[in-house]
C-alpha cells in the first residue's frame, strides 16, 4: 500500500498559512505571510528533494493548487519546476469545474475518502499533501495519514488556519528530528496506531 505523507512548514503554534508569501493567503486577515523566509537553510530544499524521490502524487486542496499551478506551470528548464509539473496531481474542490490549468492534474469532486483510500490501494510511490488545511483536517479525521514531515520553525503566530482539527487528539512516534542552524527543527512522526 502506497503511504500518504503530510508535509508542512509550520509554526510552534501549528500555524501552516501562507509559509510562502506576502499575499499567499489572506483569508481570515491573515498578516503574516512568508513568515518563513528569515529561516531559510539549504537543507530545508534538500529535504523536499529527499521526499520527492519517493512521491509520484501530489494531493492538494484546491487553494494550494492553485497556488502550486500558477507558480510552477510556467516554469521552464527548472528543476523544482520540473518536479513538481512531472507528478501526478489530485485537487479536492467542488467549486471548479476543471483541473486543466496545471498539467497532469485530476479533480476530485466528492467521495473525498473512498477516493484518497482507492489512492492508496494503487500501485506507485507515496502520496504527499502540503498546505491544503481542510483537506489535512479531512484525513487526519480519518486516519489516512501514514506520516508528518514537519519544518517546527521557532516562531508564534498566534492567529492561522492550523494543521490540526480542534478536538482531535493526534498521538504520534518520533521518525527522525534535525536541527538547523537557522532554529529549524525538521521532525518526521508516524500516527501511533494500536493493534
Amino acid at each position: 500500500m502506497r503511504q500518504l505523507m503530510i508535509a508542512e512548514f509550520i509554526t510552534l503554534d501549528g500555524v501552516i498559512q501562507a509559509p510562502g508569501g506576502q499575499d499567499e493567503d489572506l483569508d481570515g486577515g491573515f498578516t503574516h505571510g512568508g513568515w518563513t523566509f528569515p529561516y531559510w537553510h539549504d537543507s530545508i530544499g534538500q529535504h523536499f528533494f529527499d521526499a520527492m524521490a519517493n512521491t509520484d502524487t501530489l494531493l492538494l486542496g484546491r487553494k494550494t493548487w492553485e497556488i502550486h499551478g500558477g507558480a510552477f506551470e510556467p516554469m521552464v528548464d527548472d528543476p523544482f519546476g520540473n518536479t513538481m509539473n512531472a507528478l501526478n496531481k489530485y485537487v479536492v474542490s467542488t467549486t471548479l469545474s476543471s483541473a486543466q490549468a496545471w498539467r497532469n492534474s485530476t479533480l476530485i469532486r466528492q467521495n473525498v475518502v473512498e477516493t484518497v483510500r482507492e489512492l492508496k490501494q494503487a500501485e506507485g510511490k507515496n502520496i504527499m499533501l502540503d498546505g491544503s488545511s481542510v483537506l489535512a483536517h479531512t484525513l487526519i479525521e480519518h486516519d489516512l495519514v501514514d506520516e508528518y514531515v514537519l519544518h517546527v520553525y521557532p516562531l508564534v503566530l498566534g492567529t492561522g488556519k492550523r494543521l490540526w482539527p480542534e478536538g482531535k487528539r493526534v498521538n504520534l512516534t518520533l521518525v527522525s528530528s534535525e536541527l538547523l542552524p537557522t532554529g529549524v527543527l525538521y521532525q518526521r512522526y508516524r500516527p501511533a496506531r494500536s493493534g
